[in-house]
C-alpha cells in the first residue's frame, strides 16, 4: 500500500529557466547590497568561470562566494544572497496543476512531501518559496539538502525524510526529472519511481524509473496502479 509522495521541487513542482540578463542583475543588486566595489560584468565572468568547474558545486556558496569577494561577514553574505534571489524569483514558474496534484493526493489519505537539493539559494530562502508559490499547506515535510548535510541520490536524504513521515520505503514514491538525483537516488532505498516528464527528459543512460509521468495526471495513475 502507498502511504505517501514525494517530490524533487526544480523541474518538477516549479519550472526554473536559466536567463543569462538575470544573473548578470542579480549580481549588480547582490554587490550592491554590501556595497562592494567589485565591478559588475567581471564578478559576473570569475562566477561563470568558477562554475564550470565541477568541483565548485559540491562547495557552499557562502565559501564560493569569499573565493570570488574575499572576507564576508554572515551579515553581508545573508544581503549578498537576498538580493540574488530576488533577482530571480521570476525564473521560477510553478507547475500550473501542482496544486491540484498535491491536493488530490492528500483527498486519498497519502502524505506529500519536499526532497530537494539547495544550491545556491538557502532552505530559509526557499521555504519562504514554498509559501509564497502556495505549497506549503499541501506538504507534510520539506527537507532540503543542506538541512540534512548530504544531497541527493544519497540515500541519506531519502530515509531521512522517510524516518520524518514515518512511512516505510516500500509504500513511498518519488517524482522527480533528474534519472541520477531522483531515480537513482530513490530506487537505491526502495521507493517507487516516476520521472517528471512535462519540463524536462532528462535520458541519462543506465537508469530506468517504475514509471514515466508525461502529465501530473500520469503520477495519479502511476500511484492508482501501485496501490491497486
Amino acid at each position: 500500500m502507498i502511504e505517501a509522495v514525494l517530490f524533487d521541487w526544480n523541474n518538477t513542482l516549479v519550472q526554473f529557466t536559466w536567463d543569462d540578463e538575470l544573473l548578470a542583475a542579480g549580481h549588480r543588486a547582490a554587490l550592491a547590497a554590501i556595497g562592494s566595489d567589485a565591478e559588475p560584468t567581471m564578478f559576473t565572468e570569475r562566477y561563470r568561470a568558477m562554475l564550470n568547474d565541477p568541483a565548485s558545486r559540491e562547495r557552499e556558496y557562502p565559501e564560493l562566494l569569499r573565493g570570488l569577494l574575499g572576507p564576508l561577514g554572515e551579515g553581508d553574505i545573508d544581503r549578498f544572497i537576498d538580493a540574488e534571489h530576488d533577482v530571480w524569483l521570476p525564473a521560477h514558474e510553478p507547475l500550473a496543476a501542482a496544486q491540484a496534484l498535491l491536493e488530490s493526493l492528500r483527498t486519498r489519505g497519502l502524505k506529500t512531501a519536499l526532497v530537494a537539493n539547495a544550491w545556491p539559494d538557502p532552505p530559509r530562502l526557499l521555504r519562504g518559496d514554498v509559501e509564497r508559490l502556495g505549497f506549503a499547506d499541501l506538504l507534510d515535510l520539506q527537507v532540503w539538502s543542506p538541512e540534512v548535510g548530504v544531497r541527493k541520490p544519497d540515500p541519506a536524504i531519502f530515509l531521512h525524510a522517510l524516518g520524518q513521515l514515518d512511512v516505510d520505503p516500500a509504500q513511498a514514491v518519488f517524482v522527480g526529472d533528474r534519472l541520477d538525483a531522483d531515480v537513482q537516488g530513490a530506487s537505491q532505498v526502495g521507493m517507487a519511481t516516476v520521472q517528471a516528464l512535462w519540463f524536462r527528459a532528462d535520458e541519462t543512460p543506465g537508469i530506468e524509473p517504475d514509471f514515466m509521468a508525461f502529465t501530473p495526471m500520469d503520477v495519479l495513475n502511476a500511484v492508482r496502479r501501485l496501490a491497486g
